[in-house]
């Protein structure tokens, strides 16, 4: 399955259609629920901080055709999660100095095929997103490889497969067109000789309505001849439509699906090769395993940070209830982006990830521990106690 990414201007309703805001119908409210929201500020403050930042650093105002606040859809699986998202932010600071400040996963958009008229669903994510740049105040200045270089960084981030680039696609998209034209072409020629057979053949012959006048003479009748003709050529059109239209259904779901195993192998191929490098490698096998706690934490605090920004009286309050709250906020993302109970437990056991995640709520330097012993593996619930 292909990804991409690809940043305009942050449009006015953004956050209306965005946290859905608003009722939509393009959507499937059934499926609402199971949308994913992530907010560090609203845009409309982040526009106000950028425009004093650009007075404070450049001494100017913000230009009046620049664009600070961009978004993005990007293409995911039915599986991608905040946390991958959250991994995609954290690459996209770091090499192209891209900050997102929301995300949104949606899973409620898509359409009804209209030959299977079964769902099609459209997942994809929004990410809104500080185009400032911090060491002049002005918007950030891309070239053209840093715009490929973020369809990679889109792609390993979600392990999905880059998207063609444009020029390509749109070469491709011409070459499909004309290709389609020329088959149309053909069957339009198939058919007319088809019909210039048949119209030849003694079957046609039969259509011919003829009568004898008043003086015995044969006379071919016209209006019946034509009547006669004009049924038959109905039921003709009506039968290569339907054939056409069979033809076009089973040609797509075999598409589909070819299309589907292709992906798949490639997905297993990716991931046989991952592992492989991961046995095979100690310095590997470290690196990842770091990356991969360093990504569950960074989910954790940005989590924190959005309970913070939607609930702030919540968090004012003693650090017994911070420490449950915390771990509210756990089971919730263990079960979301399907993070091991495992891997949260050495997190927290790390202490300066834990003075990270905890520095948020004020509380000091204090680990968090999961009591799991004697409790079996399927009814397992995250239990913290400050040491």
């Amino acid at each position: 399955m292909k990804t991409s990414i690809n940043f305009k201007a942050v449009k006015t309703g953004s956050e209306a259609h965005n946290f859905r805001r608003k009722i939509f119908d393009y959507i499937r409210k059934e499926l609402t629920e199971k949308n994913e929201y992530w907010v560090e500020s609203k845009i409309s403050d982040r526009l106000k901080s950028i425009e004093a930042y650009c007075k404070e650093k450049s001494g100017r105002k913000l230009q009046k055709n620049a664009m600070p606040v961009r978004e993005a859809v990007v293409v995911i699986k039915e599986n991608t999660t905040m946390q991958d998202l959250h991994r995609l932010s954290k690459r996209l600071e770091e090499e192209l100095r891209i900050r997102i400040f929301q995300i949104a996963i949606h899973k409620d958009e898509g359409h009804y095929d209209k030959d299977s008229r079964e769902w099609k669903s459209n997942y994809h994510a929004h990410l809104v997103a500080d185009w400032q740049d911090l060491e002049t105040g002005k918007t950030l200045k891309h070239q053209s490889f840093h715009y490929s270089k973020m369809q990679d960084i889109t792609a390993e981030c979600l392990e999905m497969e880059r998207g063609v680039s444009s020029s390509k696609g749109r070469l491709e998209a011409i070459e499909f067109k004309i290709q389609k034209k020329e088959n149309e072409l053909v069957l339009l020629n198939n058919k007319i000789a088809q019909m210039k057979a048949e119209l030849k053949s003694k079957k046609f012959a039969d259509l011919i309505v003829k009568e004898n006048d008043f003086l015995g003479f044969s006379r071919i009748k016209t209006d019946k001849t034509i009547k006669n003709y004009e049924r038959v050529f109905k039921s003709y059109n009506t039968e290569l439509l339907k054939n056409k239209e069979i033809l076009q259904s089973k040609t797509k779901i075999i598409t589909e699906l070819q299309q589907k195993n292709t992906d798949l192998t490639k997905e297993v191929s990716l991931l046989k090769n991952k592992l492989s490098g991961i046995l095979s490698n100690i310095t590997v096998y470290t690196n990842e395993k770091n990356a991969y706690f360093n990504s569950v934490k960074d989910t954790i605090i940005k989590a924190i940070q959005f309970e913070k920004f939607k609930q702030p009286k919540l968090f004012d309050t003693t650090k017994e209830k911070l420490i449950t709250i915390v771990d509210r906020i756990c089971k919730k993302l263990s079960e979301e982006n399907n993070i091991p109970f495992s891997s949260l437990e050495e997190v927290f056991k790390n202490p300066d990830s834990s003075l990270e995640i905890f520095s948020l709520l004020n509380i000091g330097d204090h680990r968090i521990q999961y009591n799991t012993e004697d409790i079996p593996v399927q009814q397992k619930r995250k239990k913290i106690k400050r040491s």
